[in-house]
């Protein structure tokens, strides 16, 4: 069976062994869940540019956009807020661009946190820049380090009649979690699918794509102690397999 191809958006890094040495990323979760389903993994760097993306979008038979820091407000046309985390704008600028044309070729495509709030901009939709202070009794949903990231923190309702409903085979669901930020309203053509018992956006989708699914949670993580989310890796590699 043909292993299709799959491109990881990556991040910007520093190596923890030689001092300030630049690096291009993504987290091993990543890559062993698209490997395990029987995808071919592929880091993109994070500074791809026009010229690049044709190329990509020749090889590339499906594009999971990964996690990592936050998206510069300017491209959901909000002013930067003190509580901002890291940003890097050639990342952000390298991701509009390829997924804007990967949309349109409708191309499979699997977001992840970062990946879910860049979907979202992308196509026009804004974010919270902080969660907690923009919600009133908001759950925690950040990064907590000494917290395993597979460890479940809360539950998310799935719309029923959802595609990611039907692909995971449930409607409720314990997840991971690991983000300050999020979808704040949906971006053209996305339809919101899932939500945290805090009303937070969990998740949404493209009803008229062939295959676009993206989640705030990470499931790449959570299939090291749970298989519940192997069948949203399966369906999308099986996308990508055409």
């Amino acid at each position: 069976m043909r292993r299709p191809l799959i491109g990881i958006t990556g991040r910007r890094d520093t190596s923890a062994r030689l001092l300030n040495i630049s690096m291009h990323s993504v987290g091993e979760t990543y890559t062993r869940a698209i490997h395990h389903v029987g995808g071919t993994p592929m880091i993109i760097p994070p500074l791809m540019k026009q010229a690049d993306w044709p190329l990509l979008l020749e090889r590339l038979d499906g594009l999971l956009l990964s996690g990592g820091e936050d998206i510069a407000p300017v491209y959901y046309h909000q002013e930067m807020e003190d509580w901002i985390g890291r940003v890097d704008e050639e990342r952000d600028v390298s991701e509009l661009g390829l997924i804007q044309r990967w949309l349109y070729q409708e191309r499979p495509l699997l977001a992840i946190c970062r990946g879910h709030q860049m979907l979202n901009v992308t196509l026009g939709g804004t974010l919270y820049q902080d969660i907690a202070s923009y919600i009133p009794n908001a759950l925690d949903h950040a990064y907590v380090p000494a917290r395993p990231m597979e460890n479940t923190v809360h539950s998310v309702m799935i719309n029923a009649q959802s595609r990611l409903a039907t692909v995971l085979g449930g409607d409720t669901f314990e997840v991971n979690s690991a983000h300050h930020q999020a979808v704040r309203s949906a971006g053209n053509g996305l339809e919101v699918v899932a939500h945290a018992p805090d009303g937070v956006i969990e998740a949404v989708e493209m009803p008229e794509h062939p295959f676009c699914l993206s989640v705030q949670w990470h499931p790449e993580a959570m299939v090291k102690i749970s298989a519940t989310m192997w069948p949203l890796f399966e369906a999308f590699v099986q996308a990508a397999r055409g």
